[in-house]
């Protein structure tokens, strides 16, 4: 009877020598995201962060996402370096809207068989997010699994851990009638609407070099997310440097539900909102989705950011100052409505 042939994990479809080598490589990228906080480096089983002497009374906010079906996207192009900042932007801009800092992010890869320049230019981009919001990539995990992913696919999630004051949390109890809605630009869609954007792309032939804006169709499909943390942390610093919120007193980042079903979530029962969508230009990717896809209005709403990516609610009285620091930081922005007196299901009103 002849011996079975000798099996390896090699053989199974997992190559553990590519990944060393692609925690090799991403060594130096991890090194770039590192603050003072990190204890330790790759390679342990859990990563370490100490917040001794940072905060009086921390309290910590995580957020974890994906980027949902603009990963097909990207893999159709193959364009991976960017794709990364769109998972890194989800969950720290979700961190930031009560007020918090992000500390440190950690992902998940997984593919059928590592392709290591792949996986390499997908975690450049991590690594890149990262620096853009202030925080540390700290950790992940790279998975290979044969027979779950078709050749070139892979998944992608993040985590991500912030703190903030006790004191200076935001949870949108100061939200009163007649605050005024700020909308800051998006560069896109973000990482939201993708399932129906790749329908209308299909249904429009993959006009990939159409000229949408100045821009192609597939840079601007492709802009990754704003990353709004740094400059919003400044907002914060010089407009609400004690307890409690003083001049911002909610805000939200605009992700799946659009702008229809996302800034609601901070207004407290009883007030709602008033939208006015001529304040503000529809950028050119969603005029043309709009008219490739037939999309009604209210499906524009609930479906995408339609150019505003995130949102501050504050009184009246601080709205001059706070648009010479958004100005300042380079961030464009209109006044797009109000909270006002609202019951009920129907609250928010965009006209």
């Amino acid at each position: 009877m002849t011996a079975p042939t000798s099996l390896t994990y090699r053989d199974a479809g997992v190559d553990i020598d590519a990944g060393n080598e692609l925690v090799r490589r991403i060594g130096p990228l991890v090194k770039r995201t590192t603050r003072p906080e990190v204890m330790g480096g790759l390679g342990g089983f859990g990563a370490l962060f100490n917040l001794a002497g940072k905060y009086r009374e921390p309290v910590l906010v995580s957020g974890t996402d994906g980027v949902g079906t603009k990963l097909k996207l990207a893999q159709q192009l193959n364009r991976h370096d960017s794709i990364g900042i769109d998972l890194v932007g989800m969950c720290v801009n979700d961190v930031l809207v009560q007020g918090a800092e992000s500390l440190f992010f950690l992902d998940y890869f997984a593919t059928g068989k590592l392709d290591v320049d792949t996986t390499v230019s997908v975690i450049s981009g991590i690594a890149k997010g990262c620096e853009l919001a202030g925080c540390a990539l700290i950790g992940g995990e790279t998975a290979e699994m044969p027979d779950m992913y078709s050749p070139g696919e892979y998944d992608l999630a993040g985590f991500c851990v912030g703190a903030v004051e006790k004191s200076a949390v935001l949870d949108g109890s100061a939200v009163r009638e007649g605050n005024v809605i700020l909308g800051i630009a998006s560069s896109g869609a973000h990482s939201n609407g993708y399932s129906l954007i790749r329908r209308i792309v299909d249904r429009a032939g993959r006009p990939f070099d159409l000229d949408i804006g100045g821009v192609a169709l597939a840079d601007a499909l492709m802009a990754p997310t704003v990353i709004y943390v740094k400059p919003v942390l400044q907002l914060l610093a010089a407009h609400n440097p004690g307890a409690q919120p003083q001049g911002i007193h909610a805000m939200a980042h605009i992700t799946g539900g659009g702008l229809d079903e996302n800034i609601i979530r901070v207004i407290p029962d009883g007030l709602g909102l008033d939208i006015d969508s001529s304040t503000w230009p529809l950028p050119p990717l969603f005029d043309w989705l709009q008219r490739e896809g037939a999309v009604a209005q209210r499906e524009m709403w609930r479906t995408f950011n339609c150019g505003i990516g995130y949102t501050l609610i504050v009184p009246e009285a601080a709205v001059a100052a706070i648009s010479a620091d958004l100005r300042g930081l380079g961030l464009a922005h209109w006044e797009i409505g109000r909270v006002v007196r609202a019951s009920g299901e129907h609250r928010v009103h965009i006209r």
